[in-house]
Parts: C-alpha cells; structure tokens; sequence
C-alpha cells in the first residue's frame, strides 16, 4: 500500500514530531542535540522554514513551523538524513534512528497557534519522572529545561536567533 501524500501549500503551519526508532534515544548527550539545534539552523536558512518553537526529549523532538515554500518534505528529508548521519558517525552505528516517517499535523494558525506552542513547551514535564512533580515543582522544571525554545518566550535574554517569537507573543497580548 502506498503511503498517504503530505498536505503541503505556501504558508502552511505543521508541528513535526520525529520518536527514536523503539522509542530509543536520538540523542546521547547534550553534544548531539547542540549539533542537532545546529543543522536545525542551517536547513531553516536554506528552505526559508519560519521555526515558532521547539523541544528535544532523549527519543523524540518536537518542532512548530511554517513553511512559506511549501517545502516540509524537502526540508525534513535533508534534516533527517543529516542529523542521522552525524549521529551514527559519531556512535559508530548504523540502523535507523528514527521509528518510522516524520509525522507533521496542519496547525490553524489563527486558533491553535499558541495552544500548540504550550502543548510543546509543556512536553518536558509531561514525563512518567516530571509527571510525578507538584505544579510548582514542574514550573522550575520547565524554566531550568535547556533543550526547549520556552525559554526565549519567558526570558528576552534567552532568545534563540532561529525561533520567531512575535507571532506567538502576539497571540498571547504582545511581548
């Protein structure tokens, strides 16, 4: 059976999901997902994609973007397949990293926008581990988690030069 095609057009909004083959970690340590954000920034410049927020967990990330080119195909194909090789030529390994093709859902912007992006930046928290934490105690959490782009939309100094912050900001009454 072939597989379904991706809805793509100009200016579409999509939250990408990509999970560790098994659930396995696609990252090792904090080196890998520094290299990962890295090449994250590199694809972003070349396919023109607008990137609203992100986070990484060990097996899994997650990534809000619009794709004014109508490209995400293009774009996640190149990213994919570069982070996976450096993955497996720094842990000498080969094999897929991934389970399975990247899912990407079509976000309307007007409406979900801001819930997607707290849906994001909540994942963190959202583990067996954090799931057990007190409200406050998730709070500190997620203000401490380095690996997610919430800390640019709580803190200015913090901004990322990848993540577009006005747009969601706006949503939320402005900066």
């Amino acid at each position: 059976m072939a597989r379904p095609l991706r809805i793509q057009y100009e200016d579409a909004l999509y939250q990408v999901t990509c999970r560790g083959n098994e659930r396995k970690a696609i990252f090792r340590d904090d080196h890998d997902k520094n290299v990962f954000l890295e090449l994250l920034n590199d694809g972003l410049e070349t396919y023109h994609i607008v990137l609203y927020c992100y986070v990484l967990m060990d097996n899994h990330f997650h990534l809000l973007l619009e794709t004014p080119l109508a490209n995400l195909s293009e774009f996640m194909r190149w990213f994919n397949i570069t982070y996976t090789s450096h993955y497996h030529r720094r842990h000498k390994r080969t094999g897929h990293l991934y389970q399975g093709r990247y899912k990407s859902i079509l976000v309307e912007k007007k409406s979900y926008l801001h819930i997607v992006s707290r849906y994001i930046h909540l994942s963190p928290a959202r583990t067996k581990q954090e799931g057990k934490l007190s409200l406050s105690e998730k709070e500190k959490y997620l203000r401490n988690y380095p690996w997610s782009s919430l800390l640019g939309y709580i803190d200015n100094i913090r901004r990322s030069g990848i993540i577009d912050y006005a747009r969601i900001l706006e949503s939320c009454g402005g900066d």
